[in-house]
């Protein structure tokens, strides 16, 4: 079974079917295709190089601090 992570991000600027989204302080631009009326602040999940999901503020929130946990629990 292979595992597909999808990572949070906030959307910062929209261009025609491309955005630039912000992960852990990194800059990346990624298709938006995918996903209709993506706007500046929305928060999404970022998989391959492409926005594939809407999520709120709050669930932003709990999967950056997953994220975290995770990377510390991994950490020596």
């Amino acid at each position: 079974m292979k595992l597909c992570v999808g990572i949070p991000a906030i959307v910062l600027e929209v261009k025609e079917d491309t955005a630039i989204v912000e992960v852990n302080g990194v800059k990346k631009e990624v298709d938006c295709l995918l996903v209709s009326e993506i706007k500046n602040g929305d928060y999404v999940i970022v998989h391959a190089g492409a926005i594939i999901g809407k999520i709120s503020e709050s669930e932003y929130k709990e999967l950056v601090n997953l994220l975290r946990e995770m990377e510390e629990a991994v950490t020596y």
